[in-house]
């Protein structure tokens, strides 16, 4: 009974957190990574800082949206797949909410010049929720400037060649497998 009762305060522990990381985020799954990272990681110690990352470069991979695969991977990560069943619905439910609410009242609110400026005043915020934990992922994962040619070239062939982002993602994880071998290669370890 007392770890039924554990497991059931962990699954609404992981619902709530993630209702109060949907319900305050705007802009979407990147701008939530900070406050997932703080939850997760620094006040509930769920997860670990590296692993964060490397979810987050895992995640980022998978179809879908964001935010409810960062919710799936750390509750199935945590507890399974009810944990991640708990994060998920967590996640997506103040959307859901918010949508049905706009959806239902709020249907002329866009020719409102009030709610459009206040859109406009909130653009800015969103590309600096955004700006900040990319720029602590680059940080925390140990790209160097010297790296910083990669993701350069990455957008230069998204935004001025319109080449698929498909293709850039499946020629880096190339690139990165044939650079881990070759690294591997020079110290001396086993190939892949």
């Amino acid at each position: 009974m007392g770890q039924e009762t554990k497991s059931s305060s962990l699954y609404w522990d992981l619902f709530y957190t993630f209702v109060k990381i949907g319900a305050f985020t705007l802009g979407g799954g990147y701008a939530m990574l900070a406050m997932v990272e703080k939850a997760v990681v620094e006040q509930r110690k769920w997860i670990e800082e590296k692993d964060f990352w490397d979810m987050i470069t895992l995640v980022q991979t998978l179809p879908g949206v964001f935010a409810i695969n960062t919710a799936l991977y750390v509750g199935y990560r945590i507890k399974g797949m009810k944990a991640a069943i708990a994060a998920m619905l967590g996640a997506a439910l103040p959307s859901f909410i918010i949508i049905i609410l706009l959806a239902t009242f709020f249907s002329n609110m866009w020719e409102n010049e009030v709610v459009v400026a206040i859109f406009k005043g909130i653009r800015p915020c969103v590309v600096a929720l955004i700006l900040a934990p990319s720029i602590k992922m680059v940080k925390s994962v140990g790209i160097s400037l010297k790296m910083m040619w990669v993701p350069i070239l990455a957008v230069i062939a998204v935004c001025v060649f319109y080449i698929s982002p498909i293709y850039v993602i499946v020629v880096s994880a190339l690139g990165g497998l044939l650079w881990g071998m070759i690294k591997m290669d020079k110290k001396g370890g086993e190939k892949c």
